[in-house]
């Protein structure tokens, strides 16, 4: 019971420090402008006469949240004179981002399509431009032993704010119009900007790179001159993988493998989904203090690959709301225990000096095996031929079996395992990661 009560303490002590409440709201100001420039904006457009290809090339403003590394190494360099490394950019991109949605409420479409596309963008831009240094803040502010609750509390921040700046944004938009409804959403970015600059300074002061050439071409020597770091990095891509390959076709397989209206999906399962998301990462970084690195992401990671197996149940039953419940929400707490952890490992590999280029490297490379499931799950689905390109160029065509749903689930539960195998592999170096990154920082 002691010691209950100890563990019990010491995690009310971590979600109630500075350093994990500024993860937190950090991460609402990252999420809240995610929605406006793309969904909430669609759902504007789609009220109006806008035909529905021009309302599909403004998902196009999305662009820049992928290739967001290639300008971290300025972000890395350069320091605003005020609020010290990180906050400073952080409070002036907030600043920024609350003046261009302002701008953006005022608009009136149809009128003007391509200015309203260039705000849209500039949003964008801005956005990820702070998630940049956002996520580097957090990587620097963090100690070893908060990575874990950190990680959780940057992602209960970031889905409070999709929601408010996505559904609540709906629904504020047939109260008090969308123009309204979007000048509350810069007034409620500018207020990010007060609790960023009542956050604290990380603990650990560091001397970042002299010049552009040290802060592109230091980071990566750093980074790919640590031994086995490629096979981290591969870890890095695996991780989430048979996870993501499940999800791919989430919908869908709702809808057209089990036979769920899309007003169902909508009702339960969605709502389902983000109640069992945000309960799993609670209880991750609440796991996360007592298991360490390793042990979290071997457990987690076993668990958002074996969860898989209940769509394959569900695939059997078909239209079975009990069994659709059971499915949906432990996947989704699952990957809610598998992203507390995969937040933290990111953080761990990082050097405080290139905090934000290597971060920003690093969920990149996280993602790159995510972007091309799509179209083979697809394929494996239903079988036949799957044409590969990229843009205008052809890089193949790939003859797919038919597996059906089930043996779908089976292959993506199968996908996640070897990121787990791989993690026995390299246990060593991953546990020695639970180190204070400071003793990286040269």
């Amino acid at each position: 019971m002691a010691e209950a009560g100890t563990r019990r303490a010491a995690l009310a002590g971590l979600l109630a420090n500075r350093r994990v409440a500024a993860a937190m709201t950090t991460g609402f100001a990252s999420g809240l402008p995610f929605n406006l420039p793309q969904g909430t904006l669609q759902s504007w457009l789609s009220t109006t006469s806008v035909d529905l290809k021009t309302i599909g090339v403004f998902t196009l403003v999305a662009v820049p949240y992928s290739v967001k590394w290639l300008w971290a190494p300025l972000l890395d360099r350069y320091a605003m004179p005020f609020l010290g490394r990180r906050r400073g950019w952080i409070v002036t991109f907030q600043l920024l981002l609350a003046l261009v949605i302002g701008v953006l409420a005022l608009q009136h479409p149809p009128g003007n399509l391509s200015w309203l596309f260039v705000l849209s963008m500039t949003i964008v831009v801005l956005s990820a431009s702070q998630d940049i240094v956002v996520d580097a803040y957090r990587t620097d502010l963090l100690r070893a032993e908060e990575r874990g609750i950190g990680s959780t509390a940057v992602q209960l921040g970031w889905r409070a704010a999709t929601y408010v700046s996505g559904a609540l944004a709906l629904v504020l938009s047939g109260l008090i119009g969308w123009r309204a409804t979007y000048l509350a959403m810069a007034v409620l970015m500018m207020l990010t900007a007060l609790a960023t600059v009542l956050a604290p300074e990380p603990e650990r002061r560091v001397v970042p790179p002299r010049g552009l050439k040290e802060a592109v071409v230091l980071p990566l020597r750093e980074l790919f001159g640590r031994p086995g770091v490629r096979t981290l990095l591969v870890l890095v891509v695996l991780y989430k993988l048979g996870d993501a390959f499940a999800l791919s076709l989430w919908s869908a397989f709702l809808i057209k493998g089990a036979g769920f209206t899309p007003l169902e999906v909508g009702e339960v399962a969605k709502v389902l989904a983000i109640v069992a998301t945000i309960a799993g990462t609670l209880v991750g970084g609440m796991l996360f203090g007592r298991l360490g690195l390793y042990r979290s992401l071997v457990v987690f990671g076993l668990l958002q690959s074996v969860t898989n197996l209940l769509y394959a149940w569900l695939a059997a039953a078909g239209h079975d709301f009990p069994r659709m419940i059971v499915a949906v929400g432990f996947d989704y707490f699952a990957g809610g225990l598998g992203a507390a952890a995969f937040g933290a490992f990111l953080m761990a590999l990082c050097d405080l000096r290139y905090s934000a280029f290597q971060f920003a490297l690093l969920s990149s490379f996280g993602a790159l095996g995510r972007s091309w499931l799509g179209p083979l799950a697809g394929g494996l689905v239903e079988g036949g031929q799957l044409n590969l390109h990229l843009g205008s160029l052809a890089l193949g065509t790939l003859t797919l079996p038919a597996l059906g749903w089930q043996n779908f689930f089976l292959v993506t539960t199968l996908t996640g395992l070897p990121a787990v195998l791989l993690l026995v592999i390299v246990r060593d170096r991953v546990r020695a990661l639970d180190a204070d990154p400071a003793a990286r920082t040269g």
